[in-house]
């Protein structure tokens, strides 16, 4: 990724993160204004109405009063009548009764007012009308109070009626429109629209160039962008936009940035949304928000549509993958309608997203709607070199890093796991006070991707690193015995934080997309050597092969189930892969019988496997104590280390040429880090590599001239041994061969192993 995307996107991300961060404050403070407007308006109403200087009186109390002079002024309105009380006057009855304490409950009340008023707590009293006016009138000017009648004025009217009624409504009104607003598309009022964000070129800041490793995906959508930039060159011989591509793939392996590279070069709005956006609480919410998207769509053709994860929303409606929500249901009829709908001549382009296509609506996937699938699949090693160098070219790379190295100690990581690992190196360079990423930190940061960091305060005790020890050295043993299998480029005893508590590491020389029913029998055996290891030496077993058997368990599986290896059943397939891209579910195609039957071959090639690995190991006993001791001493060793003392015990002549090209230069690393941290120079890295790859060519020229009297350790594997013999299929490897002749597991020694493909050794294997 380039400086501009990085910068664009962490800004975009940063308005949005400080808008939903402003909400909460923002919401705050509109209540707070909201409450505090309505205290003055209610202040105002008061005021407005007089009701903070009058006290309201019954009509009985306004006679009493009347009559017993408490009364100066009187004025009459339509519907009350506005009392000015008299102050110091008395009332001997009231009184007198006080002293006697024969007060009526009403009689507490007027002595209570007559009180107030005397004391000139009360500036008015209001009462309602409860007798004639003309009556009323004659009474009052008979005691002489003064009366008038108010004249309504309507302008007053007016103005209370607005303070009153219609300022508190159209504040809260404006309120409301303003919390909606800022709250957007989260606002209860646009629950029906799409929530799609819009990016255009320069906010994605991603083009074809930041992607790497997926060269025929690219292909593939080069060609749709640049139909969306010369239509008419496709135009002019009747050729039409496709109306929609597919990514398929596995998590991480950049379907996503590669929708916004296609955005980044047609320079067209990319509208991104997730499947899961179309689906809300309510009821219909999902095929609105379809058509909402597809008119706004419209309205800015040419312009890419992206919706990331559309398995969320394109479930087939078959029972059988979880159909029968009506919801999710109406939401794809929409979908479905409107890509059919649209004319693509307008330059709208659907692309979508997922790593379940097995599951997604046949309607969905007919040509008309997603005309292209495109697979976006695990890169090779040239593809992972390729995403290496892309995500380093931000970083600062000492000039001894070998990336090619990493691509093949990586074998089956996505293009998220090599940013990850360019970043770890990055962070471990930072800690240890380079300048410079170096060779040593990013293999550290393969492992720590791989198995997690070193687990310092996992303390072993001495009899679990002995047992440990044996059981790393089995594996690493008969990787170096067989012929087929990939050289060994670390083994370690120090614990990791996922879990393993040392692991051997094998790197390929090459990359291979095949393997021999040979190899894989071999491969088994390398994984059973741990586990034959400790029961040779200790005569028990422990807990630390349990990985060692699931790994060994399913490789044997795939052999009888789907590479049709087994001569049991032959080319049978016997069981089907359910998702390929996530967690490999698989169902089996046969009966409860036949299943039974593959149990029992499953169970006797891992006999068969084990039995080789015990022989192999009790071959090479005094090797396996010689190297154990050293791995015990040191904690770690590099795979060079391991081949000198290998050679040296069983006494084979050192080979000029390093047999492990892939990792030449993580051997000189992992060495140096004993001696301080020392790194070697440009000029001493390079001759290292010129001699070592002058030599492995001579190797290999020797190796082609002497092939035809090498005698191959899998001889006996290979071939099926004569009708009615009963030699086992193990026995020379059970037997110690006999004196003078020749034994065939030190020849193969000597020779440059044959490359393969495997993964990286991931070992959890290791005594939890």
């Amino acid at each position: 990724m380039n400086n501009n995307s990085n910068a664009s996107n962490s800004n975009r991300s940063g308005d949005e993160g400080g808008g939903r961060n402003g909400r909460p404050q923002t919401l705050l403070f509109m209540v707070i204004a909201a409450l505090i407007m309505m205290m003055v308006m209610s202040y105002m109403t008061k005021v407005f109405s007089g009701k903070n200087s009058e006290r309201e009186i019954t009509y009985d109390q306004f006679v009493h009063l009347l009559d017993h002079h408490y009364v100066s002024a009187v004025t009459m309105q339509e519907d009350k009548l506005s009392v000015k009380p008299k102050k110091n006057v008395k009332d001997p009855d009231l009184l007198q009764n006080k002293e006697k304490g024969t007060l009526t409950e009403s009689q507490k009340k007027l002595l209570d007012l007559k009180e107030q008023i005397n004391k000139g707590e009360l500036k008015g009293l209001v009462t309602g009308v409860a007798e004639d006016e003309t009556t009323l009138t004659g009474r009052c000017l008979k005691e002489g109070i003064q009366v008038q009648r108010k004249v309504p004025d309507s302008s007053s009217a007016i103005l209370n009626f607005f303070a009153v009624y219609v300022l508190p409504i159209l504040l809260m009104w404006g309120l409301l429109t303003l919390l909606f607003r800022r709250m957007g598309k989260n606002s209860p009022f646009s629950v029906g629209r799409s929530n799609a964000k819009v990016y255009v070129q320069k906010e994605t800041g991603v083009t074809f160039k930041d992607v790497a490793g997926e060269d025929e995906a690219k292909e593939s959508l080069v060609e749709v962008v640049d139909f969306l930039h010369n239509p008419g060159k496709y135009g002019k011989i009747g050729a039409k936009l496709p109306k929609g591509a597919l990514l398929v793939g596995p998590p991480g392996t950049g379907k996503t940035l590669l929708a916004k590279a296609v955005a980044g070069e047609a320079h067209v709005p990319f509208f991104s949304l997730a499947g899961s956006d179309f689906i809300e609480l309510y009821v219909g919410v999902g095929a609105s928000r379809v058509r909402d998207l597809f008119k706004e769509a419209t309205k800015n053709a040419p312009c890419i549509i992206f919706i990331d994860e559309i398995d969320a929303i394109g479930r087939s409606r078959d029972s059988k993958y979880g159909g029968g929500n009506e919801e999710r249901e109406q939401t794809l009829n929409q979908l479905l309608s409107e890509m059919d709908g649209f004319d693509s001549s307008k330059g709208v382009l659907i692309l979508g997203a997922t790593n379940r296509p097995e599951i997604l609506d046949k309607a969905l996937l007919r040509p008309g709607r997603f005309d292209r699938r495109i697979i976006v699949d695990k890169p090779d090693l040239k593809g992972r070199e390729e995403i290496l160098r892309v995500h380093a070219r931000d970083v600062k790379m000492d000039q001894t890093v070998d990336l090619k190295a990493i691509a093949l100690a990586t074998s089956g990581a996505v293009g998220s796991d090599l940013a990850n690992m360019i970043n770890e190196a990055a962070i471990n360079a930072v800690k240890a006070k380079r300048e410079y990423v170096c060779q040593k930190d990013l293999m550290d940061a393969v492992e720590q991707v791989l198995v997690g960091k070193e687990k310092k305060d996992r303390i072993l005790s001495k009899e679990e690193r002995k047992i440990v020890s044996y059981h790393e050295i089995g594996h690493a043993l008969i990787a170096a015995v067989q012929k087929n299998t990939e050289p060994v480029q670390k083994i370690t005893i120090v614990p990791r934080t996922m879990g393993a508590l040392g692991y051997v590491m094998q790197v390929p020389e090459d990359e291979k997309f095949l393997k021999t029913q040979v190899e894989l029998h071999d491969e088994i055996v390398v994984t059973l050597g741990g586990r034959a290891a400790e029961e040779l030496i200790f005569n028990t077993v422990t807990t630390g092969a349990e990985n060692d058997i699931e790994k060994a368990t399913a490789i044997a599986r795939n052999m009888v189930t789907l590479y049709g290896m087994s001569k049991r059943f032959g080319l049978m397939q016997l069981e089907s892969i359910r998702n390929r891209y996530l967690d490999g579910v698989r169902d089996l195609t046969c009966s409860d019988e036949t299943a039974t039957g593959i149990d029992e071959e499953v169970r006797k090639i891992l006999d068969e496997c084990y039995a080789e690995a015990k022989g192999i190991i009790s071959k090479h006993l005094d090797t396996m104590d010689r190297l154990a001791q050293y791995l015990i001493e040191n904690e770690t060793i590099t795979g060079a280390e391991f081949m000198r003392i290998f050679r040296e015990v069983e006494h084979l002549s050192q080979p000029q040429e390093d047999r492990e090209t892939a990792s030449r230069i993580f051997a000189v690393r992992e060495e140096s880090r004993q001696v301080g941290e020392n790194i070697p120079v440009k000029g001493e890295v390079e001759n290292a590599q010129a001699a070592s790859e002058k030599n492995a060519e001579q190797a290999a020229d020797r190796d082609l001239r002497e092939a035809p009297e090498r005698e191959p350790l899998q001889k006996d594997l290979k071939e099926t041994p004569e009708e009615g013999t009963n030699e086992p299929l193990q026995k020379d490897l059970k037997e110690t061969p006999e004196e003078g002749t020749k034994e065939p597991l030190k020849q193969d020694l000597q020779e440059t192993p044959e490359t393969e493909g495997g993964r990286f050794s991931r070992r959890k294997d290791l005594f939890e």
